[in-house]
């Protein structure tokens, strides 16, 4: 354990700690003043957090009972109807967003983002990668080499790639208010992991980024409601005026990404004010949010295979169209979901991927959205393709303000409309998923190729969500078997042994096992799955 002690120009009622070993480098980034800045933060921000964590447990046992619904909110009916009031025009470096790489902040995938031909690369702290120690640190390490043009990497084979001319512009995601990082404690306790991903890179880049022509600009995932973007709101307003930076520089584009969410996303933009960049449609936690916020109400909210929720269901229409109007009615971007379709070596299966892909970001463009995201650089330039053809030379579309739409509650709730057939092969497939993702997180991989797609945290917890529901509610397979926990248990061990023999590599199976277990087969759903794969990892590497 590290104790800070030093003279900084940032007073804090508390030190931080370090409780991860100090590496190569690491000095660079763990600061002094770069700590002192993260204890001003959370100093600061500690009990609102957590006061807002209570109100989500709160709400979510009432929505999950059924004692309240998903609905949009009276008391800011004044926000939404209000025709008058946008966010700032997009700042430098994000005018232009019709392709988005995301991916972890690894040194090869910084590289490879940069030069993919993408606009804009979403440095990801949250789903994309296990919350090692190393992957943290190394991450931010690898942002700011990236911002200083200074990072490059050789293969196994000495091919060496550095960053090119007009890289991608960074935008990081931190980790979620929900989440703390164990290794850096002030008295005793664990700071927020978004606060030491976000305080980490404003700290040391955001002077950098704006001297270049850009600025620090960021994605918030996990946000329930308008009050949590109104806590980042003041987090940013604090962050500038410690360090100095002109007011509204920091930027945010905000994942609609939870149920509830999606019922105030006026509010959300609202709160951001100056700050406010635009939306993303973060499709895979909405439906994970889905299933776990309405998921135990009964066999009417059960949905079918993964594999059958695409985006043309009708309650997933509903949502990507409501989103595109509320952003182009108040000047902010609309970014479209991930396409996580990785390429094959099999010609025929690849051209059928990439028709896929393509499909889905023509209709994206053709609905309204600005741009969209692409887990692999091959994508990129399926996605961007599909978006000239709309946009032409235009750098965004916000004068489609969609005022067609017209979205009700029901038609967000519309559950039914997806289907319910469940399949013996949707179950196995869940669990392999699962298995396969858990056994990467644990050895640090937080993006997994599994089965031609590249999987994260989002998929894995649909997959997860899904399992608990199936046998919570005893769904009824298309083969006439109801679903119970003996027969997901009995999938689980059976594609623990074909994981086993197919992969010598998946040492951490045993230990995938038992968390999904805890939390896909027990009496209740834990609100997510990533904090048992955390307190897991640190038991086992203490």
């Amino acid at each position: 354990m590290t104790t800070a002690t030093r003279h900084t120009p940032f007073p804090t009622a508390g030190r931080v700690e370090i409780h991860g070993p100090l590496r190569d480098r690491y000095d660079e980034i763990l600061t002094p003043e770069a700590l002192d800045f993260l204890a001003l933060l959370d100093n600061t921000f500690a009990a609102d957090r957590r006061a807002l964590l209570d109100r989500r447990r709160h709400r979510r046992a009432r929505l999950t009972d059924g004692t309240e619904t998903p609905h949009f909110l009276p008391e800011t009916a004044a926000i939404r109807d209000d025709p008058t009031w946008r966010v700032p025009p997009p700042p430098p470096g994000l005018l232009d967003r019709r392709v988005e790489i995301t991916g972890p902040p690894d040194r090869r995938m910084t590289v490879n983002a940069l030069n993919s031909g993408a606009k804009v690369w979403m440095a990801d702290f949250e789903d994309a990668t296990a919350p090692t120690w190393d992957n943290i640190i190394g991450g931010q390490l690898n942002l700011h080499d990236a911002i200083r043009r200074r990072i490059d990497f050789t293969t196994d084979t000495g091919r060496r790639y550095r960053i090119a001319e007009d890289p991608a512009t960074i935008v990081p995601r931190p980790r979620g208010w929900h989440l703390v990082e164990k290794h850096l404690r002030i008295d005793g306790r664990p700071v927020s992991a978004s606060l030491v991903d976000f305080g980490l890179h404003v700290f040391h880049n955001a002077t950098r980024l704006i001297q270049d022509g850009s600025g620090p600009y960021l994605y918030l995932p996990k946000l329930e409601n308008h009050r949590e973007a109104r806590l980042w709101n003041e987090v940013f307003l604090l962050a500038q005026r410690a360090l100095g930076l002109p007011p509204g520089t920091i930027r945010a584009t905000v994942l609609i990404e939870t149920i509830t969410a999606a019922f105030e996303m006026d509010e959300i933009l609202h709160e951001l004010r100056d700050h406010a960049a635009g939306l993303n449609a973060g499709r895979w936690d909405y439906l994970f949010s889905l299933i776990r916020t309405l998921g135990g109400r009964g066999a009417d909210v059960v949905l079918p295979d993964r594999a059958r929720l695409t985006m043309t269901v009708p309650f997933m229409r509903a949502y990507t169209e409501l989103l595109v109007r509320t952003c182009h009615r108040r000047g902010a971007h609309a970014i479209g979901g991930m396409a996580a379709v990785i390429p094959s070596r099999d010609p025929d299966a690849n051209r059928e991927a990439l028709a896929q892909v393509r499909q889905d970001k023509d209709r994206e463009a053709t609905d309204g959205f600005d741009g969209s995201w692409v887990a692999h650089p091959a994508l990129v330039p399926v996605c961007g393709e599909a978006f000239t053809a709309v946009l032409g030379d235009r750098p965004h579309q916000l004068h489609r303000t969609r005022d067609d739409v017209h979205v009700t509650a029901d038609q967000l709730l519309d559950l039914g409309g997806a289907g319910r057939e469940v399949t013996r092969e949707g179950v196995r497939s869940n669990v392999g998923v699962c298995l396969r993702y858990l056994d990467a997180w644990l050895r640090g991989s937080g993006a997994v190729a599994i089965h031609g797609l590249m999987e994260d945290a989002a998929t894995a917890e649909i997959a997860r969500a899904q399992l608990w529901q199936w046998i919570h509610t005893a769904t009824t397979l298309t083969d006439g078997t109801t679903v119970t926990r003996d027969l997901v248990g009995d999938a689980l061990r059976a594609e623990r042994d074909v994981i086993r023999a197919e992969n010598p590599e998946a040492t951490r199976l045993d230990a995938a096992v038992d968390i999904l277990t805890a939390t896909a087969l027990g009496p209740t759903m834990p609100d997510f799955l990533t904090p048992h794969a955390y307190a897991h990892h640190l038991t086992t590497h203490r």
